[in-house]
């Protein structure tokens, strides 16, 4: 069983206003206590735009570039954020539930209290990110990129991270015993303190090239 960290929910009133996010990012670039239901965005590209109390609910994102972003008490359930670019997003008491982030790009960003919750996020980037009271569940992080990422009160809960690329990360106390994957691209050393099961363990003795005897057996 993975201790998960503490992580606060957003912040969402009942009451929110529909938002229609295609036509009012011509003029706004702060959205405030909204809902944005049913619709697709396409082809923008704005620095630092601001969502504060938003939720947004089958959206699907399509060639989107929002570097700096900053996320404040926002849900995004059921969402299509493939190749989106958040880079250098400020993240902050969000939820993303059921999303499809494949090839999204987090890299250099900040994440406080956020849940990822059965989202497909294979070659995710999160590079040189800042992830603390963080939940990982169910997800798919196959060939995501953690490279130096900084980890602290986070975890990883029934996800695949085959292949995932955890170099120059702060894996120290990270329990990854209930994840899958057949490879990590990280080294022996950045794993000390990384908490692995019995069989995960008997993996990473054999890419040393030990021979692993089971009891009893003569081979």
């Amino acid at each position: 069983m993975v201790n998960h960290p503490k992580v606060l929910p957003p912040k969402i009133p009942k009451e929110l206003r529909a938002i229609m996010l295609a036509d009012e990012m011509k003029d706004e670039r702060f959205f405030h206590m909204g809902r944005i239901i049913d619709s697709e965005v396409n082809g923008a590209c704005i620095e630092k735009i601001c969502f504060d109390k938003v939720i947004f609910k089958n959206v699907s994102f399509h060639d989107v570039s929002f570097p700096f972003i900053e996320l404040t008490d926002v849900v995004f359930d059921h969402c299509d954020l493939s190749n989106v670019d958040f880079s250098n997003a400020i993240i902050h008491r969000v939820e993303m539930k059921e999303c499809k982030m494949l090839g999204i790009n987090l890299s250099e960003s900040t994440l406080r209290n956020v849940v990822l919750d059965q989202c497909f996020a294979d070659y995710a980037s999160f590079g040189y990110s800042n992830i603390k009271q963080v939940k990982f569940q169910t997800c798919s992080f196959r060939h995501a990129d953690f490279y130096e990422s900084k980890f602290k009160n986070t975890s990883f809960d029934q996800c695949n991270i085959d292949k995932a690329n955890f170099s120059g990360a702060e894996l120290n106390k990270m329990d990854f015993s209930t994840c899958s994957f057949e490879g990590l691209i990280v080294s022996l050393e950045e794993l000390e303190g990384c908490i692995v099961s019995s069989e995960q363990a008997i993996g990473f003795a054999k890419l040393l090239g030990l021979i692993v005897k089971e009891p009893g057996s003569n081979e």
